[in-house]
Protein backbone atom coordinates (compact mmCIF):
# COMPACT_ATOMS: atom_id res chain seq x y z
CA UNK A 1 0.00 0.00 0.00
CA UNK A 2 2.81 2.28 0.51
CA UNK A 3 4.08 2.27 -3.10
CA UNK A 4 0.45 3.43 -3.55
CA UNK A 5 1.18 7.30 -3.74
CA UNK A 6 4.69 6.83 -6.19
CA UNK A 7 2.13 4.55 -8.73
CA UNK A 8 -0.37 7.29 -8.71
CA UNK A 9 2.59 10.06 -9.38
CA UNK A 10 3.92 7.95 -12.33
CA UNK A 11 0.56 7.47 -13.91
CA UNK A 12 0.19 10.76 -13.68
CA UNK A 13 3.33 11.35 -15.62
CA UNK A 14 1.98 8.54 -18.37
CA UNK A 15 -1.63 10.14 -18.84
CA UNK A 16 0.41 13.39 -19.21
CA UNK A 17 2.11 11.67 -21.71
CA UNK A 18 -1.14 10.55 -23.96
CA UNK A 19 -2.73 13.69 -23.25
CA UNK A 20 -0.71 15.63 -25.10
CA UNK A 21 0.54 12.99 -28.06
CA UNK A 22 -3.59 12.70 -28.28
CA UNK A 23 -4.43 16.43 -28.42
CA UNK A 24 -1.04 16.85 -31.07
CA UNK A 25 -2.71 14.26 -33.24
CA UNK A 26 -5.84 15.66 -33.18
CA UNK A 27 -4.69 18.81 -34.41
CA UNK A 28 -2.52 16.59 -36.88
CA UNK A 29 0.92 17.63 -35.31
CA UNK A 30 1.95 14.02 -35.40
CA UNK A 31 3.20 12.18 -38.42
CA UNK A 32 2.24 9.00 -39.39
CA UNK A 33 -0.82 9.30 -36.52
CA UNK A 34 -2.51 12.47 -37.48
CA UNK A 35 -2.71 11.28 -41.42
CA UNK A 36 -6.29 10.52 -42.88
CA UNK A 37 -7.74 11.32 -39.57
CA UNK A 38 -11.87 11.30 -39.60
CA UNK A 39 -13.25 14.27 -37.72
CA UNK A 40 -14.90 11.62 -35.59
CA UNK A 41 -11.63 10.14 -34.61
CA UNK A 42 -9.93 13.72 -33.82
CA UNK A 43 -13.13 14.67 -31.68
CA UNK A 44 -12.77 11.35 -29.75
CA UNK A 45 -9.14 11.84 -29.56
CA UNK A 46 -10.05 15.14 -27.93
CA UNK A 47 -12.10 13.58 -25.58
CA UNK A 48 -9.93 11.11 -24.21
CA UNK A 49 -7.08 13.65 -23.85
CA UNK A 50 -9.21 15.84 -21.87
CA UNK A 51 -10.51 12.42 -20.32
CA UNK A 52 -6.87 11.67 -19.05
CA UNK A 53 -6.09 15.28 -18.01
CA UNK A 54 -8.77 15.12 -15.51
CA UNK A 55 -8.11 11.59 -14.05
CA UNK A 56 -4.55 13.14 -13.99
CA UNK A 57 -5.32 16.35 -12.37
CA UNK A 58 -7.04 13.95 -9.33
CA UNK A 59 -4.10 12.04 -8.81
CA UNK A 60 -2.57 15.40 -8.00
CA UNK A 61 -4.51 15.77 -4.73
CA UNK A 62 -4.59 11.98 -3.73
CA UNK A 63 -1.09 11.28 -4.22
CA UNK A 64 0.07 13.44 -1.51
CA UNK A 65 -3.06 12.88 0.52
CA UNK A 66 -2.58 9.09 0.28
CA UNK A 67 1.71 9.85 1.12
CA UNK A 68 0.84 11.32 4.27
CA UNK A 69 -2.21 9.12 5.45
CA UNK A 70 -0.12 6.07 5.21
CA UNK A 71 3.17 7.78 6.05
CA UNK A 72 5.05 6.60 2.31
CA UNK A 73 6.32 10.21 1.86
CA UNK A 74 9.55 9.12 -0.10
CA UNK A 75 12.44 10.94 -1.60
CA UNK A 76 11.63 9.14 -4.72
CA UNK A 77 7.92 10.57 -4.49
CA UNK A 78 9.51 14.08 -3.38
CA UNK A 79 10.95 14.40 -6.98
CA UNK A 80 8.41 12.93 -8.78
CA UNK A 81 5.51 15.03 -7.77
CA UNK A 82 7.34 18.38 -9.13
CA UNK A 83 8.36 16.74 -12.10
CA UNK A 84 4.33 15.09 -12.85
CA UNK A 85 2.92 18.42 -11.76
CA UNK A 86 5.33 20.33 -14.54
CA UNK A 87 5.31 17.39 -17.44
CA UNK A 88 0.90 17.77 -16.68
CA UNK A 89 0.69 21.53 -16.67
CA UNK A 90 3.27 21.64 -19.81
CA UNK A 91 1.62 19.35 -21.43
CA UNK A 92 -1.19 20.74 -21.29
CA UNK A 93 -0.57 23.86 -22.39
CA UNK A 94 1.41 23.27 -25.74
CA UNK A 95 -1.65 20.53 -26.55
CA UNK A 96 -3.71 23.44 -25.97
CA UNK A 97 -1.45 25.91 -28.34
CA UNK A 98 -1.78 22.62 -31.02
CA UNK A 99 -5.90 22.46 -30.34
CA UNK A 100 -6.61 25.84 -30.56
CA UNK A 101 -3.81 27.72 -32.54
CA UNK A 102 -2.05 31.11 -31.45
CA UNK A 103 -5.22 32.84 -30.10
CA UNK A 104 -3.51 35.52 -28.04
CA UNK A 105 -6.06 34.60 -24.91
CA UNK A 106 -4.37 31.46 -24.78
CA UNK A 107 -0.85 31.89 -26.18
CA UNK A 108 0.15 34.90 -23.70
CA UNK A 109 -0.93 33.20 -20.47
CA UNK A 110 0.46 30.23 -21.43
CA UNK A 111 3.56 31.40 -23.00
CA UNK A 112 3.86 33.06 -19.59
CA UNK A 113 3.46 29.98 -17.33
CA UNK A 114 5.99 27.99 -19.52
CA UNK A 115 8.57 30.89 -18.64
CA UNK A 116 7.79 30.85 -15.16
CA UNK A 117 8.15 27.20 -14.71
CA UNK A 118 10.99 26.40 -16.48
CA UNK A 119 12.22 29.69 -14.69
CA UNK A 120 11.84 28.52 -11.47
CA UNK A 121 13.29 25.24 -11.76
CA UNK A 122 16.34 26.86 -13.17
CA UNK A 123 16.21 28.74 -9.42
CA UNK A 124 16.07 25.56 -7.70
CA UNK A 125 18.79 23.81 -9.76
CA UNK A 126 21.03 26.63 -8.73
CA UNK A 127 19.92 27.03 -5.35
CA UNK A 128 20.33 23.11 -4.62
CA UNK A 129 23.89 23.37 -6.21
CA UNK A 130 24.61 26.03 -3.20
CA UNK A 131 22.59 24.67 -0.84
CA UNK A 132 19.62 26.85 -1.17
CA UNK A 133 16.30 25.02 -0.40
CA UNK A 134 12.73 26.67 -2.24
CA UNK A 135 10.33 25.45 -0.09
CA UNK A 136 6.64 25.24 -1.77
CA UNK A 137 4.57 28.08 -0.28
CA UNK A 138 0.79 28.17 0.24
CA UNK A 139 0.17 30.14 -2.82
CA UNK A 140 2.35 28.30 -5.05
CA UNK A 141 0.05 25.13 -3.96
CA UNK A 142 -3.03 27.19 -4.94
CA UNK A 143 -1.03 28.25 -8.17
CA UNK A 144 -1.11 24.51 -9.35
CA UNK A 145 -4.93 24.48 -8.41
CA UNK A 146 -5.24 27.20 -10.49
CA UNK A 147 -3.73 26.29 -13.41
CA UNK A 148 -5.28 22.75 -13.56
CA UNK A 149 -8.54 23.79 -13.10
CA UNK A 150 -8.06 26.65 -15.48
CA UNK A 151 -6.61 24.07 -17.82
CA UNK A 152 -9.70 22.26 -17.84
CA UNK A 153 -11.78 25.08 -18.96
CA UNK A 154 -9.88 26.11 -21.43
CA UNK A 155 -9.68 22.62 -22.64
CA UNK A 156 -13.84 21.84 -22.78
CA UNK A 157 -13.68 25.36 -24.37
CA UNK A 158 -10.93 23.95 -27.08
CA UNK A 159 -12.54 21.09 -28.13
CA UNK A 160 -16.08 22.19 -27.57
CA UNK A 161 -17.22 20.68 -30.83
CA UNK A 162 -15.99 16.84 -29.33
CA UNK A 163 -18.23 16.49 -26.36
CA UNK A 164 -22.25 15.84 -28.14
CA UNK A 165 -23.76 16.72 -24.73
CA UNK A 166 -22.46 20.05 -24.73
CA UNK A 167 -24.79 22.83 -26.43
CA UNK A 168 -23.78 23.88 -29.91
CA UNK A 169 -24.68 27.70 -29.31
CA UNK A 170 -22.89 30.72 -29.38
CA UNK A 171 -24.83 32.15 -26.87
CA UNK A 172 -23.61 29.50 -24.49
CA UNK A 173 -20.27 28.61 -25.87
CA UNK A 174 -19.06 32.52 -25.47
CA UNK A 175 -19.81 32.88 -21.76
CA UNK A 176 -18.22 29.45 -21.20
CA UNK A 177 -14.94 30.59 -23.23
CA UNK A 178 -15.14 34.22 -21.62
CA UNK A 179 -14.91 32.30 -18.14
CA UNK A 180 -12.34 29.54 -19.22
CA UNK A 181 -10.14 32.66 -20.32
CA UNK A 182 -10.92 34.64 -17.00
CA UNK A 183 -9.63 31.59 -14.71
CA UNK A 184 -6.21 31.48 -16.99
CA UNK A 185 -5.48 34.40 -16.70
CA UNK A 186 -6.03 34.21 -12.93
CA UNK A 187 -3.82 31.35 -12.71
CA UNK A 188 -1.39 33.28 -14.59
CA UNK A 189 -1.15 36.27 -12.48
CA UNK A 190 -0.86 33.93 -9.25
CA UNK A 191 2.06 32.00 -11.00
CA UNK A 192 3.72 35.00 -11.83
CA UNK A 193 3.25 36.13 -8.44
CA UNK A 194 4.77 32.97 -6.95
CA UNK A 195 7.59 32.95 -9.71
CA UNK A 196 8.43 36.92 -8.28
CA UNK A 197 8.62 35.08 -4.60
CA UNK A 198 10.88 32.28 -5.95
CA UNK A 199 13.40 35.20 -7.31
CA UNK A 200 13.09 37.19 -4.52
CA UNK A 201 14.06 34.22 -2.47
CA UNK A 202 16.95 32.87 -4.32
CA UNK A 203 18.53 36.96 -4.90
CA UNK A 204 18.33 36.98 -1.37
CA UNK A 205 19.97 33.67 -0.54
CA UNK A 206 23.05 34.36 -2.88
CA UNK A 207 24.00 37.76 -1.53
CA UNK A 208 27.49 37.44 0.25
Amino acid sequence: MKSLPNILTSMRLVLALFMFVALAAAAGAVPGLSDHLEPQTQFALQRWAIYAFVVAAVTDFFDGWLARKLDAVSVWGAILDPIGDKVLVCGAILGLMALGGAQPMVLLPGGLILFREFTVSALREVGAGRGIKLPVTLLAKWKTTLQLVALAMELVVGAWGAFPLLPQDPAVQGPAAIAAHTMFWLATLVTLITGAQYWEQTRKALQP
